[in-house]
C-alpha cells in the first residue's frame, strides 16, 4: 500500500479532511475511479475478520452491562473467564468509530488470559454505536471533552466494585481510545494501569495528576500523535512518573486493528500485545 493513500486515509478518519476531499484526492493517487474504489474497499474495516477469539468461546462468559455516570446511564460489552471468582478489571476503550466487532473481540482476548474486560461506549448517550463508521465518527466529534472523560472515570468504581472484580482497575485504549487512556490516568480516580495504543499524548502541565502506571505504545510512521511523544516523556521523567513507552518503526497508526489490511502490522501488534499483558498482570496483580 503507498504510504501516501494510508497517510491520506488517517487524515479523512480523524477529521482532517471532509469525505469529498478524501474520495477526490484518493482517485489522484489511484489514477481512476474503479482503482480508487478498490482501494477504498481495502482501507475501511472488514469486520469479518475480527473473531479472533469467538463470541461462543466455551473459556468465556460474555454479555452486555452498563453503570451510570452522574444520571446517564454507559452501556458496554463486558468478557471474563467462566466459573465466577475475582479477577483484575480492564476498561477498554475504542477508537473513534465507536463500539464495533473488534473492540467486543479485544475485550475477549482479555478475558481469556484472566481479566474480566469491558468494552465501553462512548456513544451510549445517542443511543449507542450506529453501523455505519462515517456516522460513528461524527457522533465521536459531538462528544464534550470533559463530559466525556467524567463518563469514562465513573467506569473505574464500577468495575472495582463488580462483584467478579479484585478491585484493581486498569484500562487500554486505542486512538481515540488511546488518548482517553491517557486523560484517564490523570483524573483522579482509582485506576492503577493505563495503556494507551498512539493516544494523544497529555498536555506538559497534565501530567503531575498522573497516578496510574502508563505503557504507551507509538506506531513509527505516525507523525501527527508522535509530535507530542518527546515532550510527553519528559514531562513523566521529569515528575518521576511510572511509565513504559515503545516505538514500533515501521508500523502506521491503528497498527493493531487486524480488521484492517492497510494499516495492520502483525509483528507490532504481537509485540505490543505482548507488552500489554506483562504490563496490566504485573501493575494490576
Amino acid at each position: 500500500m503507498d504510504q501516501r493513500v494510508v497517510d491520506l486515509y488517517d487524515a479523512y478518519t480523524h477529521g482532517v479532511l471532509g469525505r469529498r476531499d478524501f474520495v477526490d484526492r484518493l482517485g489522484q493517487l489511484a489514477g481512476s475511479a474503479p482503482a480508487a474504489g478498490a482501494l477504498l474497499a481495502v482501507l475501511q474495516n472488514d469486520y469479518a475478520r475480527a473473531a479472533v477469539v469467538a463470541e461462543d468461546d466455551p473459556r468465556l462468559t460474555t454479555g452486555t452491562a452498563a453503570y451510570d455516570a452522574a444520571g446517564t446511564t454507559v452501556d458496554g460489552y463486558l468478557a471474563r473467564p467462566r466459573g465466577g471468582g475475582k479477577r483484575p478489571s480492564v476498561l477498554v476503550i475504542h477508537e473513534n468509530r465507536g463500539l464495533n466487532p473488534h473492540i467486543r473481540d479485544v475485550a475477549r482476548r482479555l478475558g481469556v488470559e484472566g481479566f474480566l474486560a469491558f468494552a465501553v461506549d462512548a456513544l451510549s448517550s445517542f443511543g449507542g454505536t450506529p453501523a455505519d463508521e462515517d456516522k460513528a465518527r461524527e457522533l465521536i466529534g459531538m462528544l464534550e471533552g470533559r463530559q466525556t472523560l467524567a463518563r469514562m472515570a465513573a467506569a473505574v468504581p464500577f468495575l472495582a466494585a463488580h462483584p467478579e472484580s479484585s478491585g484493581k482497575v486498569g484500562a487500554v485504549g486505542f486512538c481515540w481510545g488511546g488518548a482517553m487512556a491517557n486523560r484517564l490516568a490523570a483524573a483522579g480516580t482509582k485506576l492503577a494501569a493505563s495503556v494507551a495504543y498512539y493516544g494523544m499524548p497529555l498536555p506538559a502541565a497534565e501530567v503531575p495528576k498522573i497516578e496510574a502506571a502508563l505503557l504507551l505504545h507509538y506506531a513509527g510512521l505516525d507523525e501527527r500523535i508522535n509530535a507530542g511523544m518527546a515532550a510527553y516523556e519528559a514531562a513523566l521523567k521529569a515528575n518521576g512518573k511510572v511509565y513504559e513507552q515503545y516505538l514500533y518503526p515501521g508500523a502506521n497508526h491503528a497498527f493493531n486493528n487486524d480488521t484492517n489490511a492497510a494499516r495492520y502490522d502483525k509483528a507490532a501488534a504481537d509485540l505490543a500485545w505482548g507488552r500489554t499483558i506483562a504490563f496490566l498482570k504485573k501493575h494490576l496483580a
